[in-house]
């Protein structure tokens, strides 16, 4: 049986993940989609597109779609499902977990790479953060459960844009582009989200390219430690006054270097900065230069699990350099930068 891709949905209490699952569990796209909720909070999938509210956890809906409350542990519930799966019992292509408001996810997360069951039965996809345009601000000041969520995202949609004024939306934006450089966002209406952008997006695939904005990079190069001494350069576009206020306690930072990397010194450094930090370190990705190696090296990481794999070969003449982006709560910037530095040839 091929593995059957998971999607986790995440976002602060009201910020339409559930209007985004309805959507996506009422379109006619032909495919069965599990759905695992975390709890059944007073926003739960609607009875109406139910076919039956039994007591029984899992409830097969009317289009075809199933539907399962978490009574026990995530884990249980997804071996249960995959189980019922080979044994024909149920039959679903994919399973999206949506998890409740003030949850973190990276417990979720990692469930899928410490459990070798799950792990041999699912393949995670991406993890989808909703952001509510009109409250973010807010929850991203007063909850770390909202500031981690953004973190943790593959791709963020901003919902209730209507709500605010464009360069409330933009100081917005900015911000979460500061916390998680990696993520696409995308301003949605009322969960009007195209599948194609919520399935597939191979947010934990290896082999993946790492796509990190360029002009970011550029508004890096300025080493700004905190969002203070960020200078203003004609690449910019947001007003100058937008965050100088936020000192949000999980932000990214870029590693990169034309140096190769030499691999017994990088395993020992990153095996000791896991050890240390890996509760604070969200996601972590690069695609590295190996001394040795023809292939570029694939890296990435949630919390204290870290991975590798062997990419593409370097193409002639292709320039070759490694680049990383870290992603954390409270990280100490330059431990990382020096150690990463102190670990190349």
């Amino acid at each position: 049986m091929s593995l059957i891709p998971a999607t986790i949905l995440t976002g602060f209490l009201g910020s339409g993940k559930t209007t985004l699952l309805k959507r996506v569990l009422a379109e006619a796209h032909g495919q069965k989609i599990a759905v695992i909720e975390n709890e059944f909070g007073e926003e739960n999938i609607d009875s109406d597109i139910l076919v039956s509210n039994t007591t029984e956890q899992i409830i097969q809906m009317s289009n075809g779609c199933i539907c399962c409350t978490i009574r026990e542990d995530l884990r249980s519930t997804l071996q249960l499902l995959a189980e019922k799966k080979r044994q024909k019992l149920l039959d679903f292509d994919r399973v999206v977990i949506e998890t409740t408001g003030l949850a973190d996810p990276g417990p979720v997360t990692q469930t899928f790479f410490i459990d070798d069951e799950v792990a041999e039965s699912y393949l995670l996809d991406s993890v989808i953060t909703l952001v509510d345009a009109k409250h973010a601000q807010k929850q991203l000041d007063e909850r770390q459960e909202a500031r981690r969520q953004a973190g943790f995202a593959d791709q963020i949609f901003i919902s209730k844009s209507d709500l605010v004024a464009q360069d409330a939306l933009g100081a917005l934006m900015h911000r979460l582009k500061h916390m998680n450089p990696r993520a696409p966002q995308k301003v949605v209406h009322f969960g009007e989200v195209s599948l194609t952008e919520v399935f597939d997006l191979r947010g934990f695939n290896l082999n993946a390219k790492l796509d990190i904005d360029p002009d970011f990079l550029k508004d890096d190069e300025h080493a700004h430690d905190t969002h203070e001494d960020h200078v203003h350069g004609a690449h910019c576009d947001h007003p100058a006054h937008v965050h100088h206020h936020h000192h949000d306690d999980v932000q990214s930072f870029v590693f990169r270097s034309d140096r190769p990397f030499d691999a017994a010194k990088l395993e020992d450094f990153l095996g000791a900065i896991v050890n240390i930090y890996g509760p604070r370190m969200l996601r972590y990705k690069g695609v590295l230069y190996m001394k040795g190696s023809d292939h570029k090296v694939i890296f990435q990481g949630v919390h204290q699990l870290m991975g590798s794999d062997l990419g593409p070969k370097w193409t002639q003449g292709e320039h070759r350099c490694s680049k990383m982006v870290i992603i954390g709560i409270d990280l100490p910037r330059d431990i990382f930068l020096q150690g990463m530095e102190r670990s190349l040839v």
